[in-house]
């Protein structure tokens, strides 16, 4: 199952990289896939919460919830 959520602060590859990488963190076979335009992070394979919005912020991004 996979959830959607709205981050702000990626305005570049790097930025969806640094996002993916704090996300994979927490679970290595996680899916990410990100749309910068609409600020989405779309996971699949982690449903977490709380430590995707750990994971987020710990890397420099403003984590606003559900998309």
């Amino acid at each position: 199952m996979s959830n959607s959520y709205i981050v702000e602060g990626m305005t570049c590859g790097h930025c969806a990289q640094a996002v993916t990488n704090a996300l994979k963190s927490i679970k290595d076979s996680a899916e990410i896939e990100i749309e910068l335009d609409s600020k989405k992070v779309t996971i699949n394979g982690l449903d977490d919460e709380a430590a995707i919005k750990e994971a987020v912020e710990d890397a420099g991004f403003d984590f606003m919830g559900k998309a």
